[in-house]
């Protein structure tokens, strides 16, 4: 929201070029891992705090965070948001069905 709050008037009539702090990737049969994990990778590069690239097919989650190595989940129940939207669970029950 700091990000949002400092553009001028003139970038908010435009396309902002700013990047979320929270971002989700749901992997489709048609993505290939290595271009969504670029993407995250370049997300985070460019300010978001927090990834996370969802895997039906494998049953994983790879979390991305800045500074950090990717943490991979396998087959988690939920997902915590609490470092960027506290409070926020994804229950990923109908993801993996």
């Amino acid at each position: 929201m700091h990000r949002w709050q400092t553009l001028t008037d003139e970038q908010l009539v435009t396309f902002p070029n700013i990047c979320p702090d929270f971002v989700v990737e749901l992997r489709s049969s048609s993505d290939t891992l290595k271009s969504l994990q670029d993407k995250m990778v370049e997300y985070i590069e460019n300010g978001a705090k927090l990834g996370w690239l969802i895997n039906p097919q494998q049953r994983h989650v790879e979390v991305y965070r800045p500074g950090l190595t990717v943490e991979i989940l396998d087959n988690p129940v939920e997902l915590s948001g609490k470092e960027v939207l506290p409070g926020f669970l994804l229950d990923l029950h109908r993801v993996w069905d």
